[in-house]
This record gives structure tokens, C-alpha cells and sequence, in this order.
């Protein structure tokens, strides 16, 4: 015979409530597009990009626009399916590789033989506003292991327009941004 307390009556009464509560949320991928292959030259054989930092407002589950009046809001009930500093640097990772010819890896680096250069990716800002821009600010810095490229640090800021203020229009302008800051990331390892 199963008795059961107050406690754990109020408990096993909630677990059906607290399931409820959850299912209405959509999640986003934090993605690229498909787009056109197309190899650069860079410097280096092998680059570990180390982890992304990003800023609180773009840490966090949900997904943010800054309205008219520059305050950051929740866009509905939508949130990013993952971590999004990991789904950043993976996302990053995957377009500098598939777009240089650098082999190119997260932090910590998979192989034995460490790679030739490493590169520092710190945004300050990553946000959809009302205006209808996307945009990612921030620094980048290259630091050579065995000589090349030449080491440096360098501002960025990318801008690409968003159709319309829903989840969908903003992970495909995010998507697109990152592939812009790819293309700048990969001309620093030139």
C-alpha cells in the first residue's frame, strides 16, 4: 500500500500542471543558410576558434528585439533550441571552415598536433531592432602559433536587413549575419 503525505500529494498533482505549462514555446535554431561554395585562400593550415563571448542580452534562451524606445523585449514565446555562445561558435566554426581553406575546429582543439592560429571572437552586441536591421558589433583577434598570419585585433560590425520582427525573420537575418562575419573573421586569417 503506497501512502502518500500533503507533500507529496501537492507534488505528484503538480507534475501534470508543470508539463502544461511548457508545450506553447517555439525554439529556434541559432543557423546558417546554404550558401555557395566558395573556398578563400588564408595563411594558416589549421585555426581553433575559441569560444564565442557574447553578451547577456544574446546568452540567454530568449530570443530579444530592441523596440523604438531601445528597450530589449522577448519576441513572443519564442525562445533558441541551444546554448546560444555554443551554437555561435559552432555555427562560426563550421562557415569558416567550409568557406577558407583553413581546417577549422572549436575549442579545445581535437587533435594532437595543435593548430596554427587561434581566434578570439567577443561580441558586444547581437540583436534584431524595430528598424528592421539586424546587427552583430564586436572585436576579433588572431593569434599566430607558429608565425602566421600576423597577429592583430580588429572591430567589427555587420548590419543585414530583417524582413519582418518574427522569430522566423530574425533567425534567418542572424543566420545571415553570421555568415558575413565568416567572410570578415576569414579575412583576418588572409
Amino acid at each position: 500500500m503506497i501512502v502518500l503525505n500533503w507533500r507529496s500529494l501537492a507534488f505528484v498533482m503538480a507534475l501534470p500542471l508543470a508539463a502544461c505549462g511548457s508545450g506553447d514555446t517555439a525554439r529556434y535554431l541559432i543557423d546558417a543558410p546554404v550558401v555557395a561554395a566558395g573556398e578563400t585562400r588564408v595563411s594558416v593550415r589549421t585555426v581553433e576558434l575559441r569560444d564565442v563571448s557574447l553578451p547577456t542580452h544574446a546568452s540567454g534562451t530568449s530570443i530579444l528585439v530592441r523596440d523604438v524606445d531601445g528597450a530589449l523585449r522577448p519576441l513572443g514565446d519564442a525562445e533558441w533550441a541551444d546554448d546560444p555562445e555554443r551554437a555561435v561558435t559552432g555555427t562560426l566554426a563550421q562557415l569558416i571552415d567550409e568557406r577558407s581553406s583553413a581546417t577549422v575546429a572549436a575549442e579545445p582543439w581535437p587533435l594532437l598536433d595543435g593548430p596554427s592560429a587561434r581566434l578570439d571572437v567577443r561580441i558586444d552586441k547581437m540583436l534584431a531592432n524595430a528598424s528592421g536591421v539586424f546587427e552583430i558589433t564586436g572585436q576579433a583577434a588572431v593569434s599566430a602559433v607558429d608565425g602566421r598570419p600576423r597577429e592583430r585585433v580588429e572591430r567589427f560590425a555587420i548590419a543585414v536587413p530583417v524582413t519582418e520582427l518574427t522569430a522566423a525573420a530574425v533567425t534567418d537575418a542572424q543566420g545571415r549575419a553570421l555568415v558575413a562575419l565568416s567572410d570578415a573573421l576569414i579575412g583576418l586569417l588572409r
